[in-house]
This record gives structure tokens, C-alpha cells and sequence, in this order.
């Protein structure tokens, strides 16, 4: 079974039933769904579409949600899918379009429910296949070192996923401004963004071995986000701002040098220090307490 979503005029939905997938549609445009709904009825249970917004999965509200908002839970009872524990195998595979309006924002909000296992994330290393911009996937796939484009979202994203580029498309294919015939969306000006890029992320099966839990993992996401406040800075210096006194015996321990920069830190890195600092006493999660909780209420 295949879930896709922002399926729009149905293109690459009927690509993908045309390949001999069942697939279930969440289509958040209302003009769209005549003819999704008329496709739907012309196949014998190979195709549903349901009404609702991907990116307004389990909003933080009170009482029935109002489509296109839409409940994870019933979702997953529509499809038939059940949770399966987080080391089996992929229980289910997403395709959708990640919208160019607040894309960034919509990549964070995947992040913290993949770290938290909620949302889709309860049923287990539910895999996306999403077509995101050059530029964020520029990001997403970036080394130590490279100036401005290694970034808190890049430790977290290959700390949490696997990530392999499927394809790249160029804009032109999907997007002109009807006006003057251009581009509709705007080259960026530091990093190359000529292609929409179809990328599969699969949650690392041994993402909470060692001390990262999803019960800590809103902690870990914010003590990474700390540290690329001031990129440059040392990592000894930003261990003594989190009031630990013995971080030249820690890094010694992690085989970290003491004046490595916190950009220059690989994503191992980062989850092997957290790991260390859940086992040390100095070392207190009611620092980042405040913090962590409006993060997560602004990405929600």
C-alpha cells in the first residue's frame, strides 16, 4: 500500500496505480477531488482519496478537527494500518510534494514527531519519499565544515534518517509563472535550487539505542539547535555554559578534540555527546526545560 498526498490534478497518482500500487490519496485541495473521486469509483479498491491537509496531521487543538485537518489514528484505521514495533520493517510508504511555502518549517515538524515517535511516527519507521527543493536538500545532505549550509537541521535529519536521492527533476517541469512564462519559483541565491529533488528518508532503525529516548528527544533536538546559535564557537566553551565542570575529561572520554567548533562536530558526534551527558551528573535537562517547550510549541 501507498500513501500520497498533495496528489493536486492526479498525475502521479495514476503513474503510481499504473505501476500496480494500491494507493491512498490525501488531497487538501477540494477542486481537486471531483476528479480524484471519479477515479476513485472507476477502480475496484485499488485507489481511495480522502480529504485533508498532509502538514496538518494532528494539530495541537481541542475537540473534533475540522478538515483538512485530519487525526493520524483514524487516517491509519482508514488504510489499514497497524502499529509495528520500531525495529521491524517499514510498515507503510508516503510519496507527497512538500510545499514550497514554509517548506523549512514543515521539514522541522517531521523531525520532532519522527524524534518523539508521534504523529505518523507511532506506527513505527513510517517512510517518506518526498520531492523537496534543491536547496533544502543541499542542506539536509551537508558535511562538517561547510560554511552556512551545516546546520542544526542537518545533524538531526542524518541522525534520524537515512537519506537517498531518487531523482531530480527541473522546476520547469513543475512549476511556471503563467504571467511571463518564467520560473515560479526563484532561484536561490546561495545555493543552487534548479531542481526539485524526489528523496527517500527511512528512520535509522538503531535511532534510540544507547540514552536518546523519545521521552529526552525534544532535549536532544534543542541542545543541537544550542549549538549552532554560535557555530564557530568551541564545544568546550558551550559545555561550560550548560554548567559542566568536568567537559575536559568528557571530550578526553569521546575522543573529541578540546577546541573543536561546534559545526566541525560530525552527527555521531553530537548523539554520542548527548549520550554521555544523560550519565553525568553536572549535567541537568531542566537547563534547556523552558526552551524545549516553546520550540515545540512554535514548530507545531
Amino acid at each position: 500500500i501507498l500513501f500520497f498526498f498533495t496528489s493536486g490534478p492526479g498525475i502521479l497518482t495514476r503513474t503510481l496505480l499504473d505501476a500496480g500500487f494500491r494507493v491512498v490519496a490525501l488531497e487538501s485541495n477540494s477542486d481537486f477531488l471531483p476528479d480524484l473521486q471519479s477515479l476513485e469509483n472507476s477502480l475496484d479498491g485499488q485507489f481511495k482519496v480522502i480529504f485533508g491537509d498532509f502538514f496538518r496531521l494532528d494539530p495541537l487543538a481541542h475537540g473534533a478537527l475540522k478538515p483538512p485537518a485530519v487525526s493520524s489514528d483514524n487516517l491509519f484505521e482508514t488504510m489499514g494500518v497497524a502499529a509495528v514495533p520500531w525495529r521491524a520493517d517499514v510498515p507503510l510508504r508516503i510519496f507527497g510534494i512538500v510545499p514550497q511555502q514554509l517548506e523549512r518549517n514543515r521539514l522541522w515538524r517531521l523531525l520532532f514527531a519522527l524524534y518523539e515517535c508521534s504523529s505518523i511516527y507511532r506506527y513505527g519507521r513510517v517512510e517518506l519519499n518526498l520531492f523537496i527543493s534543491e536547496k533544502e536538500y543541499t542542506v539536509l545532505t551537508a558535511k562538517p565544515g561547510e560554511s552556512k549550509i551545516y546546520q542544526a537541521l542537518t545533524v538531526l535529519a542524518q541522525i534520524g534518517y537515512e537519506i537517498e536521492l531518487l531523482h531530480k527533476e527541473p522546476w520547469s517541469s513543475f512549476a511556471t509563472n503563467l504571467k511571463n512564462g518564467g520560473l515560479a519559483i526563484p532561484k536561490a541565491t546561495q545555493l543552487p535550487n534548479n531542481h526539485l529533488c524526489l528523496v527517500r528518508l527511512t528512520p535509522q532503525q538503531n535511532l534510540f539505542t544507547g540514552g536518546l529516548k523519545p521521552s529526552n528527544a525534544s532535549t536532544f533536538i534543542f541542545m543541537v539547535k544550542q549549538s549552532f546559535a554560535k557555530p564557530r564557537s568551541r564545544l568546550s566553551d558551550r559545555l561550560n555554559s550548560w554548567s559542566l565542570d568536568n567537559s575536559d575529561k568528557l571530550l578526553k572520554a569521546l575522543e573529541i578534540p578540546e577546541n573543536a567548533a561546534m559545526r566541525s562536530l560530525y552527527p555521531e558526534d553530537y548523539k554520542r555527546l548527548f549520550e554521555a551527558l544523560q550519565n553525568c551528573s553536572m549535567f541537568a535537562e531542566t537547563l534547556f526545560h523552558d526552551e524545549v517547550l516553546t520550540s515545540v510549541r512554535t514548530i507545531n
